[in-house]
């Protein structure tokens, strides 16, 4: 049997301890008298704040139980906020504003004389666009207003490929749909202005293909700008997932093996030097938008996860290391599913990874980032898509996600404009900061019938698509059978004939519409041919420039691979005098070249 099947098990087996658990509690009365105690202790210690008009909140809502067993089912079977298996919340407390004394505040007849420190705010900003500099220019105007510093970057499509802008054919992609980014002196300008080492900042980079290459960059960049010291102090992700590419997109540079051993390589490298850094990004989003059903997404995302916990276990990287560093990305759409889609996904990785992997507290948390739907965006009456965009910030909200990047209205026509891009930012903040849904108690709007039995339904179809992957031969195996791919299409094509018979209603498109099929006037964002020929000027001088290094670097790097030595540390020497495609190019002379799955 598999990690995989083991994982199935162990959820099944876990489920069994909790029902024991509540037998146990209405039948010893010892342990039931304790486990009220402790609830009692807990209610007991939450403390109270006040709303802005006066209203009494505690700190975290818990159902009003007081039968031994109903306490343990909750206790057990879902957890505290931050406890054990986690399904309520990673953390004790996310989203809250700090604390307000009720004293104080009465004293004061509800006026507060300090500034309250703010918690880091989960909203993380998404741009790529045209040549760095007009990347950096948008990231510096996504982030005037925020206080921390989250940033998401996406590539342009010779970028997300390993290839360099000077290649044949290319000249009209350059930076069309994210930033092209050739050399480390792009990645600089990239993030000019920006204090990669400040804990008020992190990036993330949504590349796998060449991640490691683009890691590469990074590092040596932030180290040009702030010292050889640097690197233990970055923080941030990088999506480097390698199984949802060959699962749903294909942009896969170098055949799976050594995609997955050079992934492998760089995990073990940012693990050992970089302790706040997350080197992978385990991704449904994109699985999710290929055409999965949510339950799919969710058991591709987690069965990846455990086949990537396995992979580098084998390495003889120590669990808790590079558990702690796994991060998860999520879509959300507006199915009936993503009422509890992330909560029981947070449930099933605790129990697997505490029980199966061995792991400790810090490797079992499920930390996560969720995008709003992109395939749920409709080109039909767009500004529909505001509203469809707030439903699915309450549900990501409501499933206690780490972090959020809120899609633009005006996404089905083109990279989003300032204007639209403000209004989906805004739209988070509407509903963390103005509203009072998240900002004042815990466990607001969990734990309703419907959310049970959603949680329940969802768990079950999950464990059924781990079995099936099981019996297929794991996840590796199931990719070369195309096992997932064909589920995503079969999904898919399912999704869009519901959207074609009227099943699935979708507003102004299928429902409602009327009847005016114009082209909104929507200014599409092209990159201008100056600066695409800017950007193969720059690439060319500076290929020059270092011809004769780069040469030595390559020669040495291919060594380094050809010996089976991991390869991220002459990476990042590589990467200081040679170009994006030179270095995808040389290792594809040593390992090969991937060849899409049709």
């Amino acid at each position: 049997m598999s990690k995989l099947g083991q994982v199935v098990e162990s959820v099944e087996k876990y489920n069994n301890f909790v029902l024991d658990q509540v037998k146990r509690a209405r039948t010893d009365e010892k342990f039931g008298r304790e486990l009220l105690g402790r609830w009692n202790d807990v209610k007991a210690k939450i403390p109270v704040t006040r709303t802005p008009t006066g209203l009494p909140l505690p700190r975290l809502a818990l159902p009003e139980i007081n039968e031994p067993g109903e306490i343990a089912r909750y206790l057990f079977g879902e957890g505290l906020p931050g406890e054990f298996p986690y399904l309520n919340a990673a953390y004790r407390e996310m989203y809250l504003e700090p604390v307000r004394e009720i004293e104080s505040f009465e004293k004061k007849s509800g006026k507060i004389d300090r500034k309250i420190p703010q918690a880091e705010e989960p909203t993380r900003l998404f741009s790529g666009l045209m040549l760095a500099e007009d990347t950096n220019e948008r990231f510096h105007y996504l982030t005037r207003h925020q206080r921390t510093h989250r940033l998401s970057t996406a590539f342009d499509g010779p970028t997300l490929y390993g290839i360099d802008s000077d290649a044949d054919g290319v000249f009209g992609k350059i930076g069309e749909g994210g930033v092209a980014i050739d050399t480390v002196e792009d990645m600089v300008r990239l993030y000019d202005g920006f204090d990669l080492g400040s804990l008020n900042f992190s990036a993330s980079m949504t590349i796998s293909g060449p991640a490691p290459i683009i890691m590469a960059m990074y590092i040596a960049a932030a180290k040009r700008r702030f010292g050889p010291k640097v690197a233990p102090k970055l923080r941030g992700t990088i999506q480097a997932d390698i199984f949802k590419e060959v699962q749903a997109q294909n942009e896969t540079i170098f055949p799976i093996e050594p995609s997955l051993r050079f992934l492998t390589d760089m995990v073990e490298f940012t693990t050992r030097e970089m302790p706040r850094w997350y080197p992978i990004s385990i991704s449904g989003y994109h699985i999710g938008e290929a055409g999965s059903t949510p339950v799919q997404q969710a058991a591709y995302t987690l069965s990846n996860g455990f086949a990537y916990a396995e992979m580098f276990a084998a390495r003889g990287i120590s669990v808790d290391q590079f558990g702690s560093r796994l991060s998860f990305f999520l879509d959300c759409g507006l199915d009936a599913e993503y009422i509890a889609l992330a909560r029981v996904s947070r449930r099933i990785w605790a129990i697997g990874m505490r029980d199966v992997f061995c792991a400790g507290p810090k490797a079992q948390l499920f930390k996560l980032h969720t995008q709003t739907s992109g395939r749920s965006l409709i080109a039909a009456e767009f500004k529909n898509n505001l509203t469809r965009t707030a439903a699915e910030l309450v549900l990501a909200y409501m499933n206690a996600t780490n972090s959020c990047h809120s899609n633009s209205a005006d996404e089905p026509f083109t990279t989003p404009s300032e204007e639209w891009i403000r209004l989906a930012a805004h739209g988070q903040a509407i509903l963390l900061e103005e509203s009072g849904i998240f900002k004042h108690t815990m466990n607001m709007l969990s734990g309703s019938p419907g959310m049970k039995a959603v949680e329940r339904a969802v768990e079950t179809a999950i464990l059924d698509e781990f079995r099936e992957i099981e019996r297929l031969g794991g996840v590796l195996a199931a990719v070369e059978e195309r096992y997932q791919r064909s589920q995503i299409q079969n999904a898919a094509h399912r999704y869009e004939q519901q959207i074609y018979d009227g099943t699935r209603p979708i507003i102004g498109l299928n429902r409602y519409r009327d009847g005016d099929d114009e082209i909104p006037d929507v200014k599409l964002a092209r990159t201008p041919r100056s600066k695409q020929q800017l950007q193969i000027d720059r690439l060319a001088k500076f290929k020059k420039k270092n011809a004769e290094k780069a040469k030595r670097a390559l020669d040495k790097l291919a060594e380094v691979v050809e010996r089976g030595e991991n390869f991220f540390p002459t990476l990042l020497e590589a990467v200081e005098v040679c170009s994006l495609g030179q270095i995808t190019g040389r290792l594809q002379e040593v390992v090969g070249r991937f060849r899409p799955m049709v």
